[in-house]
């Protein structure tokens, strides 16, 4: 008799029958400590251990994404599994020259009123998609994700039973939005509508509808009973590590009947919990192609970096020695010297422009009103997470058409999925070490446009160290560079003294 027996329970979870010995070991292999778990309340009233435990023992459940793991586990241990035969299915392999052929011709596919193709890096991520399943394409901004899911979506269409639907879930009001308007784009040709198939919702829309396809936000959905995503058979997650674990995991532990998970994402965190969690959801992840390739191959702007540290006199250093991460933070935004070099620099920049700042009032509103009243020929918008959908859309629809606006935006609103084809320049204002937010963040501006030869991104670093004290957000400042080296980005270092 094996020593695993492993079955499927439904679309969400496999069930692995073991001893208990065995049990507990691989109970261990599928524990891991939450990052940062120290800081968190429930762990600091001991209420919880910060672990996060993959594999039930009692229920002998592990998400259905991970089997592959489990497969290396037994295999690296040499235990004997069987697997249930509906295990070993996957789903139908369409040779490429089929697949492209069909979506040329009967996707018939048009991106502002022009026919465009799939490019192969998109091919290879349908055909990956349709042949598995369920999976996590790993992808970077710009690659052109909303055609991917665009493709694969009306795929689905063409084999789901009458009465089942598909769920597209997104991070952002902006987003879907945006999602929805892709789509228009691409079928605008093509007689396929939009609006007869695809409902929004955000906000205080509408849940309950009787169209096929649902657009929405995750925020707006996780704390729908189970019986609200029965029909749903299909669903994509776009750039679903931006969602919060507990919540992507109540959404998708409530589609038990949903065989075809496809998530998308530009950037992980680096993190083993945080993949593993995605991947258990969706599936194993498939690098479809990385920002450099894309750049070599002249599918995404060329990338100019200029890594600006800005240097502070003695006596600053001196009074800001030691200070916590919070208290730094708050001296910088209040630093009127490093507020105007943002503002002289901003003023400077020719073409559209994006500031990224992280606090609100204390930072965005400054910077927008500095800039506002000592550029009044430019057109200055202010973007945060209070502003509402259309506003944010509309920003964005003028930002195309123009070469002198300067958009104030915080990180959360304007970091992920906003895309502007006509962004010539992005500030750093605020630091931040988060390699998805850095990554997502130039994504921002690297799509193609007749309008724009070259990116540039002019990220900002305080130096207020002294002697071996670095302080918090120079060290946030060089692990960007190590990003930047590890992406293979082209950055040229400065140092200004203020």
């Amino acid at each position: 008799m094996s020593d695993f027996i492993v079955t499927k329970e439904n679309t969400v979870n496999i069930k692995i029958q073991c001893d208990r010995g065995l049990a507990k070991e691989l109970s261990d292999y599928f524990t891991f400590k939450v990052p940062g778990h120290k800081f968190m309340p429930a762990y600091r009233n001991k209420i919880w251990d910060g672990q996060i435990k993959l594999y039930n023992v009692y229920a002998q459940q592990l998400y259905g994404g991970l089997l592959p793991y489990f497969i290396k586990f037994a295999k690296d241990r040499k235990y004997s599994f069987e697997l249930s035969d509906d295990l070993a299915s996957i789903g139908k392999t369409i040779p490429q020259d089929h697949l492209r052929k069909w979506i040329d011709e009967e996707l018939n596919v048009h991106a502002g009123g022009k026919k465009i193709s799939v490019h192969d890096h998109q091919l290879d991520a349908i055909q990956h998609a349709i042949a598995n399943d369920r999976c996590l394409l790993l992808s970077p901004t710009g690659s052109g994700k909303s055609l991917i899911i665009y493709c694969l979506m009306r795929y689905y269409q063409s084999v789901l039973k009458e009465g089942e639907k598909m769920l597209i879930i997104v991070p952002t009001t902006s987003l879907v939005t945006q999602m929805y308007n892709d789509f228009k784009d691409y079928s605008g040709k093509a007689g396929w509508n939009v609006t007869k198939y695809c409902h929004k919702i955000f906000g205080g829309q509408e849940k309950d509808t009787s169209k096929q396809i649902v657009i929405s936000t995750w925020q707006s959905i996780y704390k729908l009973p189970t019986k609200y995503f029965e029909n749903f058979r299909v669903v994509f997650g776009d750039e679903c590590h931006l969602f919060k674990a507990k919540s992507l995991t109540q959404i998708m532990t409530k589609l038990q009947d949903c065989p075809f998970r496809i998530g998308t994402t530009g950037t992980l965190d680096g993190t083993l919990t945080h993949k593993l969690v995605i991947e258990g959801l969706f599936g194993s992840v498939y690098n479809v192609t990385s920002t450099k390739d894309l750049i070599d191959k002249d599918l995404l702007s060329k990338l100019k970096i200029d890594s600006i540290l800005l240097n502070y006199s003695d006596e600053e250093k001196k009074a800001a020695k030691k200070l916590k991460y919070q208290e730094e933070m708050d001296w910088l935004v209040k630093n009127e010297k490093r507020n105007k070099f943002i503002e002289n620099l901003t003023g400077s920049l020719k073409g559209n422009t994006l500031v990224l700042f992280q606090y609100v009032e204390k930072h965005g509103k400054v910077l927008y009103d500095m800039i506002q009243k000592t550029h009044p020929d430019k057109q200055v918008f202010f973007i945060h997470g209070q502003t509402d959908v259309d506003a944010r859309e509309e920003v964005r629809q003028v930002a195309e058409d123009v070469d002198d606006a300067i958009i104030i935006a915080s990180y959360g609103t304007f970091s992920t999925g906003v895309s502007i084809r006509r962004l010539h320049n992005i500030i750093f204002a605020s630091p931040s070490k988060s390699r998805v937010r850095v990554l997502q963040s130039i994504g921002r501006q690297l799509r193609k446009s007749e309008f724009k030869d070259c990116a540039r991104l002019y990220d900002i670093g305080d130096d207020l160290s002294w002697k071996s004290y670095r302080n918090h957000t120079l060290r946030h400042f060089l692990e960007r560079i190590k990003i930047y080296k590890s992406e293979g980005f082209h950055f040229k270092p400065l140092t200004i003294n203020l």
